[in-house]
C-alpha cells in the first residue's frame, strides 16, 4: 500500500490526521528536518499507528510531501 503524508515538523506534539478532502494524512512531528531526525521519526510513528513493520520513503526525502510505502 502506498500513501501521501504531508509533514509538518516542529510541533509540539506527534499528531496523524487524515484528509479526505485531499486524500492525503498530515503528520506533526517534534522533530526537525535536518539530518533526517524528522524522517525518522516519521517512521516510528507510522510503524506505531498501521503497526506494521515495514515502512519506507518512497520519495520526497527532503520535502514536506512524501510518498510512504507500507508492507
Amino acid at each position: 500500500m502506498r500513501i501521501t503524508v504531508k509533514v509538518k515538523p516542529n510541533k509540539n506534539a506527534q499528531n496523524i490526521k487524515f484528509n479526505k478532502e485531499l486524500n492525503i494524512y498530515e503528520v506533526e512531528l517534534k522533530s526537525n528536518p535536518l539530518k533526517g531526525k524528522a524522517n525518522d521519526e516519521l517512521i516510528s510513528l507510522l510503524k506505531k499507528h498501521f503497526g506494521k513493520k515495514e515502512i519506507k520513503i518512497i520519495s520526497g526525502k527532503t520535502s514536506k510531501k512524501k510518498i510512504i510505502e507500507i508492507k
